[in-house]
């Protein structure tokens, strides 16, 4: 198998909203282009899904978000208070793009006023070759339990500095698990938390990397029979 990935633009919307002509609000938001001769049909059909991703997300902060950052502009200028205007951001991260598979995340980062903005992140495996989304059970090759395989080597990474997280992290790590927050690195698949799930806002979006034991390489996923 070849293990060259897909070529990836970087494509983007940006736009200052004004009202009564100050900005209330800026936006930026990046998506990926890939390219590939061999998975033309499943590439294409990825960057519609991408596009149509950013133009929803774009309608968002001219509507919703603006009317927002407007009321906040009147109120603002009634109190005699500075105006901040509204901030939105996307970025990506292609992780993963080797053979047939690509795999990426987006960080969200929203500002509506107050000390700082909120970051959320989401993420996607993809298999070319078959055109559909890898799943973390996908991944799995263990006869033991996932879940607890992995929060067992959450927890060992955590138990090295400890105290940058919430006391109550053991419980938290259990609840706020969720197996669509995942993406893969040559070196293994990493899990993340979201801001505040298991630590303070200062600590930021924890990552856990756990190297390629009981998960195969991604790359074998381009060549392994369908399951029955």
């Amino acid at each position: 198998m070849d293990g060259r990935g897909a070529a990836v633009n970087n494509l983007f919307f940006e736009r200052d909203l004004l009202y009564n002509g100050e900005v209330v609000l800026h936006y930026r938001i990046e998506y990926p282009e890939f390219r590939s001769d061999r998975f033309r049909s499943t590439v294409n059909a990825i960057n519609r899904y991408y596009e149509r991703s950013a133009r929803n997300y774009r309608r968002y902060a001219e509507t919703e978000l603006y009317d927002m950052a407007v009321a906040e502009y009147k109120s603002a200028k009634e109190n005699g208070y500075p105006v901040r205007a509204f901030e939105v951001m996307q970025v990506f991260e292609v992780t993963y793009n080797m053979a047939c598979i690509i795999s990426l995340y987006f960080d969200r980062y929203v500002y509506t006023g107050g000390a700082h903005g909120v970051t959320g992140r989401t993420s996607q495996t993809w298999n070319l070759q078959r055109g559909t989304e890898v799943t973390l059970e996908r991944l799995y090759r263990c006869n033991a339990d996932m879940k607890r395989y992995l929060l067992g080597r959450i927890e060992q990474q955590i138990r090295r500095n400890p105290d940058i997280y919430f006391e109550n992290y053991r419980e938290l790590i259990d609840k706020n698990f969720h197996e669509e927050n995942f993406y893969c690195e040559p070196r293994g698949i990493v899990i993340y938390y979201q801001l505040y799930d298991i630590a303070p806002y200062a600590s930021g979006i924890r990552t856990f990397l756990i190297p390629y034991d009981c998960f195969i390489n991604p790359a074998n996923l381009c060549t392994a029979p369908p399951r029955n």
